[in-house]
């Protein structure tokens, strides 16, 4: 049912919700997934999750944990196993010397981001993003009452994915409190070069403005490197740096809704408050899977990239047969951000697409108004699978 379908039931209630809230645009990612959800015989390319579940190994964590009777409260800013799992984790990545205080557990990257945002964006402050852009990043610091601007990335099809990082400078004003990024980028698996973000924090810092990057997937890289740069190494416990991470994409644990913030240790004991009046704390059982995860899981991390990689060749070999087709290079991330020329509606061909060959991809109007004329596919999934929605998407287009 659409949010006009709801209202129409009492506009007295419905008016009564804020207006910010009432102008959200409903996920369209979610609007072509629900339209194909139970049907038969359908590839869904449309959500960015691996198609395997997550490791027996770190199922069989959780089930211990709550065959132990791990079922109360914990913590709000995570337990301490977690923490230092966490901090040990990062600084074996990037040589850094992080601790324990630096690290805040949270329900989700999602979650991460909202209370982030919470604590350093209010009514009438402004934001800083680039586009295209997962829609949700846009959406909260909305809800919260702040502004944002997008500042584009550029495509083409010799360079991939380009951010001229003068242009996020150009973009900022005197109430912008916050930069945020998301590198590995979703949709595009455009990723912010190392010597950008050291100009970028030095800009922000001279302006007292807040770095949050979203890093969600900065393990799936093929590029040669074992992980993405990250703004982790930038961080002081004087810089206005926090960075969000989950295990979701990873270590296949998107269901499990488990993230983490790293910050300044100034930072984190604010955020812990935000944490209980948002959700109290992760679940313990969830956050002993995570424990098993980081420790056990780097084998499952490096063979699910190669997975990837391996499926990634042949969606990028099929779309680039295709005489219609433009796909932009992009070396992270597990998507595909590609325009079909002669497609403008995007959310309406991926319904069509859907309902004609079960093919399920994503309008790239999802994700604001540069992603217009593209289309998201996840390859996150087995090859066989690639070219089973690539046959569709072949016959659709030759129809159509």
């Amino acid at each position: 049912m659409s949010t006009a379908d709801f209202a129409a039931r009492s506009p007295f209630v419905h008016e009564g919700i804020r207006k910010v809230v009432r102008d959200i645009t409903p996920s369209q990612i979610r609007e072509v997934a629900h339209l194909g959800m139970g049907r038969d015989n359908v590839v869904p390319l449309w959500f960015g999750e691996p198609d395997q579940p997550t490791p027996e190994f770190i199922r069989k964590a959780a089930m211990d944990a709550l065959a132990a009777g791990d079922t109360f409260y914990q913590p709000n800013a995570g337990i301490a196993p977690l923490r230092e799992a966490l901090a040990g984790y990062m600084n074996g990545l990037y040589g850094t010397g992080l601790a324990p205080d630096n690290v805040i557990v949270t329900v989700s990257g999602l979650n991460a981001i909202m209370v982030t945002l919470q604590s350093v964006l209010g009514a009438g402050d402004h934001l800083v993003t680039t586009s295209p852009i997962w829609p949700n990043i846009v959406a909260i610091p909305q809800v919260l009452g702040a502004s944002v601007s997008t500042v584009p990335l550029q495509a083409d099809t010799s360079g991939g994915w380009q951010l001229d990082v003068q242009s996020l400078f150009d973009a900022c004003t005197p109430a912008t409190k916050v930069i945020l990024l998301n590198t590995p980028n979703n949709p595009t698996g455009w990723m912010m070069p190392a010597e950008d973000q050291a100009k970028l924090v030095e800009f922000a810092h001279a302006r007292g403005i807040w770095i949050v990057a979203d890093e969600v997937y900065a393990r799936l890289v093929y590029n040669g490197q074992n992980f993405a740069p990250s703004f982790v190494p930038f961080m002081r416990e004087d810089s206005r740096i926090m960075v969000i991470n989950s295990f979701s994409k990873a270590w296949a644990m998107t269901g499990w809704r488990l993230g983490w913030i790293t910050a300044p240790a100034a930072a984190t004991g604010e955020l812990e408050k935000l944490m209980e009046f948002n959700v109290s704390c992760p679940a313990g059982f969830v956050q002993q899977a995570g424990i098993v995860a980081l420790r056990d899981g780097e084998e499952f991390v490096a063979s699910s990239r190669d997975r990837y990689a391996r499926s990634r060749k042949v969606l990028v070999e099929r779309l680039s047969a295709m005489p219609r087709v433009m796909l932009p290079e992009a070396e992270a991330a597990f998507y595909a951000f590609f325009r079909i020329d002669g497609v403008s509606d995007t959310l309406g061909f991926a319904k069509q697409l859907l309902l004609s060959e079960g093919v399920g991809l994503a309008p790239g109007e999802a994700f604001g108004p540069e992603g217009a004329g593209f289309i998201r596919a996840c390859y996150a999934v087995s090859e066989d699978r690639i070219h089973q929605a690539m046959d569709g998407l072949e016959r659709f287009l030759a129809k159509n």
